[in-house]
Protein backbone atom coordinates (compact mmCIF):
# COMPACT_ATOMS: atom_id res chain seq x y z
CA UNK A 1 0.00 0.00 0.00
CA UNK A 2 1.26 3.46 -0.89
CA UNK A 3 0.08 4.84 2.46
CA UNK A 4 2.59 2.59 4.24
CA UNK A 5 5.52 4.35 2.56
CA UNK A 6 7.06 7.34 4.27
CA UNK A 7 7.00 10.31 1.86
CA UNK A 8 10.68 11.22 1.99
CA UNK A 9 13.10 12.05 -0.80
CA UNK A 10 15.32 9.17 0.30
CA UNK A 11 12.46 6.71 -0.17
CA UNK A 12 11.58 8.34 -3.50
CA UNK A 13 15.14 7.85 -4.77
CA UNK A 14 15.13 4.24 -3.55
CA UNK A 15 11.82 3.55 -5.34
CA UNK A 16 13.06 5.18 -8.54
CA UNK A 17 16.15 2.93 -8.43
CA UNK A 18 13.91 -0.12 -7.92
CA UNK A 19 11.71 0.96 -10.83
CA UNK A 20 14.71 1.25 -13.14
CA UNK A 21 16.02 -2.13 -12.02
CA UNK A 22 12.60 -3.77 -12.36
CA UNK A 23 12.05 -2.28 -15.82
CA UNK A 24 15.42 -3.58 -16.99
CA UNK A 25 14.63 -6.98 -15.47
CA UNK A 26 11.22 -6.96 -17.14
CA UNK A 27 12.75 -6.19 -20.55
CA UNK A 28 15.40 -8.88 -20.09
CA UNK A 29 12.83 -11.48 -19.06
CA UNK A 30 10.61 -10.57 -21.99
CA UNK A 31 13.51 -11.06 -24.37
CA UNK A 32 14.33 -14.37 -22.70
CA UNK A 33 10.69 -15.48 -22.90
CA UNK A 34 10.48 -14.63 -26.60
CA UNK A 35 13.80 -16.38 -27.28
CA UNK A 36 12.66 -19.46 -25.38
CA UNK A 37 9.41 -19.56 -27.32
CA UNK A 38 11.28 -19.42 -30.62
CA UNK A 39 13.63 -22.20 -29.50
CA UNK A 40 10.66 -24.19 -28.21
CA UNK A 41 8.87 -23.92 -31.56
CA UNK A 42 11.94 -25.26 -33.33
CA UNK A 43 12.18 -28.16 -30.87
CA UNK A 44 8.43 -28.75 -31.19
CA UNK A 45 8.73 -29.09 -34.97
CA UNK A 46 11.61 -31.49 -34.46
CA UNK A 47 9.64 -33.44 -31.84
CA UNK A 48 6.68 -33.78 -34.19
CA UNK A 49 8.95 -35.09 -36.94
CA UNK A 50 10.63 -37.52 -34.55
CA UNK A 51 7.29 -38.68 -33.18
CA UNK A 52 6.02 -39.32 -36.71
CA UNK A 53 9.23 -41.15 -37.56
CA UNK A 54 8.96 -43.15 -34.32
CA UNK A 55 5.44 -44.27 -35.12
CA UNK A 56 6.46 -45.28 -38.64
CA UNK A 57 9.54 -47.17 -37.43
CA UNK A 58 7.50 -48.94 -34.75
CA UNK A 59 4.93 -50.15 -37.28
CA UNK A 60 7.72 -51.27 -39.63
CA UNK A 61 9.55 -53.10 -36.82
CA UNK A 62 6.38 -54.84 -35.70
CA UNK A 63 5.62 -55.89 -39.27
CA UNK A 64 9.15 -57.25 -39.76
CA UNK A 65 9.01 -59.11 -36.45
CA UNK A 66 5.64 -60.66 -37.20
CA UNK A 67 6.93 -61.72 -40.60
CA UNK A 68 10.03 -63.30 -39.03
CA UNK A 69 7.94 -65.13 -36.45
CA UNK A 70 5.58 -66.39 -39.10
CA UNK A 71 8.34 -67.56 -41.44
CA UNK A 72 11.01 -68.75 -38.96
CA UNK A 73 9.01 -69.44 -35.81
CA UNK A 74 9.16 -67.94 -32.32
CA UNK A 75 11.99 -70.22 -31.22
CA UNK A 76 14.33 -69.01 -33.95
CA UNK A 77 13.47 -65.36 -33.30
CA UNK A 78 13.95 -65.72 -29.53
CA UNK A 79 17.21 -67.61 -30.10
CA UNK A 80 18.55 -64.83 -32.31
CA UNK A 81 17.60 -62.22 -29.72
CA UNK A 82 19.23 -64.21 -26.91
CA UNK A 83 22.46 -64.53 -28.87
CA UNK A 84 23.16 -60.81 -28.57
CA UNK A 85 26.37 -60.24 -26.58
CA UNK A 86 26.96 -56.47 -26.77
CA UNK A 87 24.10 -54.33 -25.59
CA UNK A 88 23.58 -50.69 -26.60
CA UNK A 89 25.35 -48.06 -24.50
CA UNK A 90 23.84 -44.72 -23.59
CA UNK A 91 25.75 -41.66 -22.36
CA UNK A 92 24.20 -38.35 -21.42
CA UNK A 93 25.66 -34.88 -21.52
CA UNK A 94 24.20 -31.42 -21.08
CA UNK A 95 23.80 -28.43 -23.34
CA UNK A 96 22.56 -24.94 -22.62
CA UNK A 97 19.71 -23.38 -24.60
CA UNK A 98 18.84 -19.82 -23.50
CA UNK A 99 19.88 -20.64 -19.96
CA UNK A 100 18.00 -23.95 -19.89
CA UNK A 101 20.08 -27.08 -19.35
CA UNK A 102 18.76 -29.89 -21.54
CA UNK A 103 20.10 -33.42 -21.98
CA UNK A 104 22.12 -34.52 -24.98
CA UNK A 105 21.96 -38.29 -25.36
CA UNK A 106 24.69 -40.17 -27.18
CA UNK A 107 24.25 -43.83 -28.11
CA UNK A 108 26.65 -46.49 -29.35
CA UNK A 109 26.44 -50.13 -30.35
CA UNK A 110 22.80 -49.77 -31.31
CA UNK A 111 23.00 -50.66 -34.98
CA UNK A 112 25.23 -53.69 -35.55
CA UNK A 113 26.59 -55.66 -38.44
CA UNK A 114 25.60 -59.30 -38.94
CA UNK A 115 28.70 -60.67 -37.27
CA UNK A 116 28.19 -58.39 -34.22
CA UNK A 117 24.74 -59.76 -33.42
CA UNK A 118 26.07 -63.07 -32.09
CA UNK A 119 23.81 -65.51 -33.88
CA UNK A 120 26.09 -66.00 -36.91
CA UNK A 121 25.26 -66.15 -40.57
CA UNK A 122 24.12 -69.79 -40.54
CA UNK A 123 21.88 -69.41 -37.52
CA UNK A 124 19.76 -66.70 -39.02
CA UNK A 125 17.70 -65.75 -42.03
CA UNK A 126 16.90 -62.68 -44.08
CA UNK A 127 13.61 -62.22 -42.18
CA UNK A 128 15.34 -62.19 -38.81
CA UNK A 129 18.01 -59.83 -40.13
CA UNK A 130 15.36 -57.43 -41.42
CA UNK A 131 13.55 -57.54 -38.08
CA UNK A 132 16.83 -56.86 -36.24
CA UNK A 133 17.62 -53.94 -38.56
CA UNK A 134 14.15 -52.48 -38.04
CA UNK A 135 14.33 -52.71 -34.25
CA UNK A 136 17.82 -51.21 -34.15
CA UNK A 137 16.56 -48.28 -36.20
CA UNK A 138 13.52 -48.02 -33.90
CA UNK A 139 15.79 -47.89 -30.85
CA UNK A 140 17.84 -45.08 -32.42
CA UNK A 141 14.62 -43.16 -32.98
CA UNK A 142 13.44 -43.79 -29.41
CA UNK A 143 16.71 -42.39 -28.05
CA UNK A 144 16.39 -39.30 -30.24
CA UNK A 145 12.75 -38.88 -29.22
CA UNK A 146 13.71 -39.11 -25.54
CA UNK A 147 16.29 -36.34 -26.00
CA UNK A 148 13.98 -34.06 -27.96
CA UNK A 149 10.89 -34.50 -25.82
CA UNK A 150 12.83 -34.07 -22.57
CA UNK A 151 14.31 -30.85 -23.95
CA UNK A 152 10.84 -29.74 -25.01
CA UNK A 153 9.40 -30.35 -21.52
CA UNK A 154 12.26 -28.47 -19.84
CA UNK A 155 11.89 -25.56 -22.28
CA UNK A 156 8.13 -25.43 -21.69
CA UNK A 157 8.62 -25.40 -17.92
CA UNK A 158 11.17 -22.57 -18.20
CA UNK A 159 8.83 -20.61 -20.48
CA UNK A 160 6.03 -20.88 -17.92
CA UNK A 161 8.37 -19.82 -15.11
CA UNK A 162 9.63 -16.85 -17.14
CA UNK A 163 6.08 -15.82 -18.07
CA UNK A 164 5.07 -15.84 -14.39
CA UNK A 165 8.04 -13.62 -13.55
CA UNK A 166 7.22 -11.22 -16.38
CA UNK A 167 3.59 -11.04 -15.27
CA UNK A 168 4.58 -10.53 -11.64
CA UNK A 169 6.77 -7.58 -12.62
CA UNK A 170 4.32 -6.15 -15.14
CA UNK A 171 1.06 -6.50 -13.22
CA UNK A 172 2.12 -6.48 -9.55
CA UNK A 173 5.54 -5.12 -8.63
CA UNK A 174 5.86 -2.29 -11.17
CA UNK A 175 2.30 -0.95 -10.63
CA UNK A 176 2.93 -0.91 -6.87
CA UNK A 177 6.22 0.91 -7.36
CA UNK A 178 4.59 3.45 -9.71
CA UNK A 179 1.81 3.98 -7.17
CA UNK A 180 4.30 4.51 -4.36
CA UNK A 181 6.33 6.88 -6.52
CA UNK A 182 3.24 8.93 -7.39
CA UNK A 183 2.12 8.97 -3.75
CA UNK A 184 5.50 10.23 -2.48
CA UNK A 185 5.76 12.85 -5.24
CA UNK A 186 2.30 14.16 -4.39
CA UNK A 187 3.10 14.30 -0.69
CA UNK A 188 6.40 16.04 -1.33
CA UNK A 189 4.66 18.57 -3.57
CA UNK A 190 2.10 19.21 -0.83
CA UNK A 191 4.88 19.65 1.71
CA UNK A 192 6.68 22.01 -0.65
CA UNK A 193 3.54 24.09 -1.19
CA UNK A 194 2.94 24.21 2.56
CA UNK A 195 6.54 25.28 3.12
CA UNK A 196 6.25 28.00 0.47
CA UNK A 197 3.00 29.21 2.05
CA UNK A 198 4.61 29.22 5.50
CA UNK A 199 7.64 31.15 4.24
CA UNK A 200 5.40 33.68 2.50
CA UNK A 201 3.40 34.11 5.69
CA UNK A 202 6.58 34.66 7.70
CA UNK A 203 7.85 37.10 5.07
CA UNK A 204 4.58 39.05 5.07
CA UNK A 205 4.58 39.18 8.86
CA UNK A 206 8.16 40.37 8.89
CA UNK A 207 7.37 43.03 6.29
CA UNK A 208 4.39 44.17 8.38
CA UNK A 209 6.58 44.38 11.48
CA UNK A 210 9.21 46.35 9.57
CA UNK A 211 6.55 48.66 8.19
CA UNK A 212 5.18 49.15 11.72
CA UNK A 213 8.65 49.87 13.04
CA UNK A 214 9.26 52.39 10.25
CA UNK A 215 5.94 54.06 10.99
CA UNK A 216 6.74 54.27 14.68
CA UNK A 217 10.19 55.66 13.87
CA UNK A 218 8.64 58.30 11.60
CA UNK A 219 6.13 59.22 14.25
CA UNK A 220 8.88 59.54 16.86
CA UNK A 221 10.92 61.66 14.46
CA UNK A 222 7.94 63.90 13.77
CA UNK A 223 7.24 64.23 17.50
CA UNK A 224 10.86 65.12 18.19
CA UNK A 225 10.81 67.62 15.36
CA UNK A 226 7.57 69.16 16.66
CA UNK A 227 9.01 69.35 20.16
CA UNK A 228 12.16 70.98 18.82
CA UNK A 229 10.05 73.52 16.90
CA UNK A 230 8.01 74.28 20.04
CA UNK A 231 11.15 74.85 22.11
CA UNK A 232 12.54 77.08 19.40
CA UNK A 233 9.35 79.18 19.32
CA UNK A 234 9.42 79.50 23.12
CA UNK A 235 13.01 80.74 23.08
CA UNK A 236 12.15 83.28 20.40
CA UNK A 237 9.17 84.56 22.42
CA UNK A 238 11.30 84.95 25.59
CA UNK A 239 13.94 86.84 23.65
CA UNK A 240 11.31 89.19 22.21
CA UNK A 241 9.90 89.97 25.68
CA UNK A 242 13.34 90.88 26.95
Amino acid sequence: MAEDVKPTRKNLMAIEDRIQLSERGHDTLEQKRDGLIMEFMDILDQAQDVRSELNGNYETAQTKLNMARAMEGDVAVRGAAAALKEHPEITTQSKNIMGVVVPQIESSKVQKSLDERGYGLLGSSARIDEAADAYEELLETIILAAEVETAMKKMLKEIETTKRRVNALEFKLLPELYENQEYIEQKLEEQEREEIFRLKKIKNKKEEEEAEEEKEAEEEAEAEEAEADAESETEETVSADD
